[in-house]
């Protein structure tokens, strides 16, 4: 298999993070993602890598520092998707790992991650890295 490649996000990636947003079930677009991801680049606490194969962006992982009053500050994963055609190749697991060493490296020692109850494969996906399931909760939204 040839090499992935694990770099910080540019704004030319815009159209394919755009397209495996999709593929994650958050439509978005080129226009978008860019605006985003450079709403993200501006704040310092945001970190957001891609793999690439053969010159081509396979997934991406966004993660973040989260500061609570009740707890001590962790990282939390925000998002993390790998092209459908290259699941199950590690890829996935790279980019957790690159986040963790970028937890570590900042100082903290916690990285959570959230997952939709209906995504099983994804609970079985973190399990295998290390994580432990540690609370469940609902997720409420407010229209503004």
């Amino acid at each position: 298999m040839n090499q992935i490649i694990l770099r910080n996000a540019l704004p030319s990636d815009s159209p394919e993070l755009a397209e495996l947003s999709c593929q994650l079930g958050y439509p978005s677009n080129e226009v978008e993602t860019l605006e985003r991801l450079k709403s993200l680049s501006e704040e310092d606490g945001n970190l957001v890598l891609v793999a690439e194969l053969e010159g081509k962006v396979v997934g991406w992982i966004h993660a973040f520092i989260a500061y609570r009053l009740e707890s001590p500050p962790f990282v939390e994963i925000g998002g993390l998707v790998v092209n459908a055609n290259r699941r199950g190749a590690g890829i996935g697991g790279k980019l957790v790992t690159a986040v963790a060493h970028w937890t570590k490296n900042r100082g903290f020692t916690q990285l959570k991650v959230r997952s939709n109850v209906v995504r099983e494969d994804t609970h079985h996906f973190y399990l295998k890295l290390g994580f432990t399931k540690s609370k469940s909760q609902i997720v409420f939204s407010l229209p503004i």
